[in-house]
């Protein structure tokens, strides 16, 4: 692995999904860190499933580098019920960025991928060697097979014709522009939303899906961007980490810190009836670490950054709606 920095702030960056958390979280910290030759695009403007259109854009803009952090993502609801969605559409666009980079010629890439390709009982907290050692978690497993089939295009593109193309495994992430939507957002900002909401409406109670002792980490996406692009400026050309805080909390614990941020006085109820996912999912980060690099933001903190943020974007929501309909 070469750890020599070729980028500079005149390279030519490509950030796919750059609307996303992750992708607008990458465009930030690198325009915080000086770099201005950004190549962007919608989906409207490119649609990554298509082949042909991708081969033709990167040959035609030829990127110097590459951040993958375009996804089909959702929670367990949105996992187990759009599942060959999410198989055919992840699969799609890695194999169409990864190839249509090599035909490009791009020097470095960064794929990104999910703590869920990890198997559903693996030992804890999670090495990366662990890859493939055991059964998925199956509420995820389409999405899980797709991230890891990225994983194994950019280790054989590698060894077959000498990229520099490497993968990123983050833990569950939370932060600006995150989705909030009940059904198909992840744990974290369908429990915020729900206890704004609970809060608003004066409720006695909130209720939280399955029975709050799952394990989980967060990690805020500043520090997930700022981890993406502290690997490449270090040179970093192949293979496998994990990017996580490397502590975790119950599902209890995080609706409590949540409500304790929203100032809900509630109490919780869970819904045993519905899924857990897997028991635990704690990432081990000691590679970053040995690289000189590990996360910044505490949960609460980044639990009140993230509840500031949500309030401003529902306040701005309800001003262009009422704007609209005057």
């Amino acid at each position: 692995m070469a750890l020599i920095n070729t980028i500079s702030t005149k390279s030519r960056i490509y950030v796919s999904g750059h609307r996303g958390m992750v992708g607008s979280a990458i465009v930030r910290r690198l325009e915080a860190a000086g770099y201005r030759s950004l190549i962007l695009r919608t989906h409207r403007e490119l649609d990554l499933t298509n082949q042909q259109a991708v081969f033709d854009f990167l040959a035609r803009e030829k990127p110097e580098y590459v951040f993958c952090a375009a996804a089909r993502v959702g929670g367990i609801h949105a996992n187990n019920n759009y599942r060959a969605d999410f198989i055919y559409q992840n699969l799609m666009i890695e194999a169409n960025l990864i190839e249509g980079a090599y035909r490009a010629g791009v020097k470095r890439m960064q794929f990104l991928g999910s703590s869920c390709i990890y198997p559903r009982d693996c030992p804890q907290p999670i090495k990366e060697e662990y890859l493939l050692s055991g059964p998925l978690e199956q509420t995820n497993e389409p999405y899980a097979v797709a991230k890891i089939a990225g994983i194994k295009l950019c280790e054989n593109y590698n060894r077959q014709y000498g990229t520099q193309y490497f993968s990123v495994m983050p833990t569950n992430l939370y932060g600006p522009n995150d989705n909030y939507d009940l059904l198909n957002s992840h744990v974290l900002p369908a429990l915020l939303r729900k206890t704004h909401e609970a809060m608003l409406r004066g409720d006695k109670t909130l209720m939280v899906w399955g029975t709050g002792k799952p394990m989980r980490e967060f990690l805020h996406v500043d520090d997930l961007a700022d981890a993406c692009v502290f690997l490449m400026e270090r040179g970093v050309g192949d293979g496998l980490y994990n990017l996580g805080t490397g502590t975790d909390v119950s599902i209890r614990e995080l609706a409590e810190n949540i409500m304790e941020v929203v100032g809900f006085r509630g109490s919780l109820v869970f819904d045993t009836t519905k899924p857990d996912g897997t028991p635990r999912k704690l990432l081990d980060v000691s590679r970053m670490r040995e690289l000189g690099w590990q996360a910044r933001i505490p949960l609460k903190e980044g639990l009140a950054m993230t509840y500031r943020t949500y309030v401003e974007e529902q306040k701005q929501l309800y001003q262009r709606t009422h704007a609209f309909q005057a």
